[in-house]
């Protein structure tokens, strides 16, 4: 019956009333239909309660896929099934997929999808590809950026409006963190001022020692603590940081037993 009703509409309306109408079925159809342009076919998928059907009839026209928009179109639609979706982000260019990922519409998993897609692509693409992307990226491509090799990139990531604190802290612990985040991470105006991403710099074994006299000075004595409990940090930092709570905690007794009465 429901074919049927479709087949009538087909007969009764035109395409361009097809892609409005409220029928899974009758937009299925619009979007098989041989007419159906690349403009006609990006107004369709602005709808948000197009019907999955119909998007995925439309990821199976090859004449309308070959229209790059149209693919991002389909790729994020709230809609559209995972395996229609999947198959078509992986396709996508890289500034196409740095797209997808900053549009508020789609949903997380194709999101993860294209930023991991991206992530995987970063050591092929070009160094000006991948300063742009550290620039404009969604917050994870950012943090993965910061552990490029190139200053600028790194220094562009550290700027990224959408990078947070929480991923510059995933970055330092990595075991590839070198020498070039910690130190521009300690030069930033901003991120050299938050404790826990100090924290996570004195934790990393690639910290030159000179950072972590710096450092440790402005924590105070718990995190210290935590960070030789949780941490394998070098023989020569441990010692010190040792020294440094052994120090407070004299300091700190001797203040008492001068306000004793």
């Amino acid at each position: 019956m429901a074919s049927e009703s479709a087949r009538q509409a087909q007969i009764e309306f035109s395409l361009e009333e097809m892609i409005h109408h409220s029928s899974p079925d009758v937009m299925k159809l619009a979007a098989q239909h041989p007419q159906l342009t690349e403009e006609l076919a990006l107004s369709f998928l602005t709808r948000r309660d197009l019907a999955p059907v119909a998007l995925e009839a439309l990821s199976k026209r090859g004449d309308l896929l070959k229209h790059r928009k149209v693919s991002v179109a389909i790729a994020g639609h709230a809609k559209t099934p995972r395996h229609v979706a999947l198959p078509i982000v992986r396709r996508l260019f890289t500034f196409e997929l740095m797209q997808l990922a900053l549009l508020p519409a789609v949903t997380a998993d194709i999101k993860l999808v294209a930023e991991e897609v991206i992530v995987g692509r970063l050591a092929s693409i070009s160094s000006g590809e991948r300063l742009t992307l550290a620039k404009q990226a969604s917050s994870r491509v950012a943090a993965a950026l910061l552990l490029d090799s190139e200053t600028r990139i790194v220094q562009a990531a550290l700027t990224n409006p959408r990078l947070t604190e929480s991923w510059i802290i995933r970055s330092l612990m990595r075991p590839e963190a070198d020498v070039l985040l910690i130190d521009l991470v300690c030069k930033h105006p901003k991120w050299s001022l938050r404790r826990e991403i100090q924290t996570a710099i004195l934790r990393n074994a690639n910290t030159p020692f000179g950072r972590i006299l710096q450092i440790a000075p402005l924590l105070p004595m718990r995190m210290l603590r935590d960070v030789l409990k949780t941490s394998k940090v070098a023989p020569e930092a441990q010692s010190y940081l040792e020294r440094m709570l052994e120090t407070r905690r004299d300091s700190k007794n001797v203040d008492y037993r001068r306000d004793e009465p």
